[in-house]
């Protein structure tokens, strides 16, 4: 029996198999989520021109430096603009314009001031204390000519969108989406819908490991349920790398009598990364290559096919999606409450992120077994336990995986 790798060697195997994205297209309404392939570089300040953060009168600062309560000094308008007006005009020594929020400040001023802060009329405007130079958006306060706007592979948020509308952009260039096969192995499973027979349980895997690939950005496709038959999962195996980019299959990844996801890989003639990996839960898991394309097996039990996945396999997903930062941030914090089982291998506990008093603290879920769907329930962190380690206190310090999104 092989000598099984470290969660981190298992993650690197898959991370050095092959990898090809493909560039698309999209109108940027649509891009959300999506993986921007190209480094984005405005190329035009925003704001375009220097305009008016509020309704009041653009002028030349100098003109009331005598300005006092008891001696005033008057200018008279030369016109009004409003946001979306061409920059028409033009300040000139004891003038000023009105300006309305969002207005280009015309040339020749180098300050703003507010309606509330003067005496005015219809063609006048009064100061009874110098107006200091400023309050004027100034062109690229926002964004400068030049600076980069997003680079390739991030993420398109809704602020990265918001600043590509900015620059007027209409399409922007994306990674494809990765397909991703979920295949779903075991004779006792039963999809969602149906009556259950004596001995039969509903298979979940699909609805669980495929809401966390879609949150990976990847592309899931049902990959069926095959009975415990090795020549079934083998040809299941096959079908399904004709059509995806990875193929998940759950089941069958361990030693036992019905465990056939190795026999078929063998009889695909896979090249195998690795067989077996040394945490709990989750790591009767393997990899092979099949024709270039990743095989990833997990456990069969819910909880420990999603422990798996996110520990190992989410970097290798978000390597597919092209993604620059493939794997999740890892953070030190404290537990909330104690951990009363010892560890005698490196154990991975499911659960979310409190913060009290300023201090990152980690709560344990309820229901850490193999078979737990409900444990994964508002988990946003694995909490790495390392082997050897006694029951901990509350307040312990221990390493965690964020399993959001990178």
């Amino acid at each position: 029996m092989e000598h099984p790798l470290s969660a981190d060697q298992g993650m690197g195997a898959l991370l050095e198999a092959p990898v090809t994205l493909v560039e698309e297209t999209l109108p940027l309404q649509e891009a959300f989520g999506r993986v921007l392939a190209r480094t984005v570089t405005a190329q035009i300040p925003s704001p375009p021109f220097a305009r008016s953060p509020y309704d009041g009168y653009a002028l030349r600062s100098a003109d009331t430096a005598a300005a006092a309560p008891e001696h005033p000094v008057r200018l008279g308008l030369l016109g009004e603009l409003a946001a979306g007006a061409a920059p028409s005009l033009a300040v000139e020594p004891g003038r000023a314009v009105k300006v309305l929020t969002g207005a280009p400040v015309p040339a020749g001023a180098d300050a703003v001031v507010k309606y509330e802060d003067v005496r005015f009329g219809a063609d006048w405007v009064e100061f009874s204390a110098p107006c200091p130079p400023g309050n004027i958006v100034p062109m690229g306060e926002d964004v400068a000519a030049g600076a980069v706007l997003a680079q390739a592979g991030e993420p398109i948020t809704g602020p990265v969108m918001g600043v590509l509308a900015g620059q007027g952009l209409e399409t922007v260039r994306v990674w494809r989406r990765p397909r991703v096969s979920v295949v779903s192995t075991g004779s006792e499973l039963t999809p969602p819908g149906r009556p259950l027979a004596p001995g039969h349980i509903y298979s979940t895997n699909l609805y669980t490991l495929g809401g966390l690939l879609r949150g990976m950005g990847a592309q899931v496709e049902d990959g069926g349920i095959v009975p415990d038959d090795p020549q079934a999962v083998a040809g299941q195996l096959l079908r399904e790398l004709g059509r995806s980019d990875l193929v998940v299959v759950t089941g069958g990844a361990s030693v036992g009598d019905y465990d056939y996801t190795r026999r078929a890989l063998d009889q695909l003639g896979a090249k195998l990364l690795f067989c077996r990996l040394a945490f709990k839960p989750g790591g009767a898991m393997m990899a092979g290559l099949v024709s270039g394309k990743v095989v990833l097996g997990l456990s069969g039990n819910p909880g420990a096919a999603a422990v798996g996945l996110l520990r190992v396999g989410a970097p290798y997903v978000h390597k597919l999606c092209g993604r620059s930062q493939v794997e999740y941030p890892q953070m030190w914090v404290r537990l909330k409450e104690p951990l009363k089982k010892a560890s005698p291998q490196t154990r991975l506990v499911r659960g979310r992120l409190e913060v009290e008093e300023g201090q990152a603290l980690f709560v344990q879920n309820p229901g850490q077994y193999n078979g737990a769907v409900s444990s994964l329930l508002h988990c946003d962190l694995l909490a790495q336990i390392p082997a050897g380690s006694p029951p901990l206190s509350a307040g312990t310090l221990v390493r965690a995986y964020r399993v959001g999104n990178p």
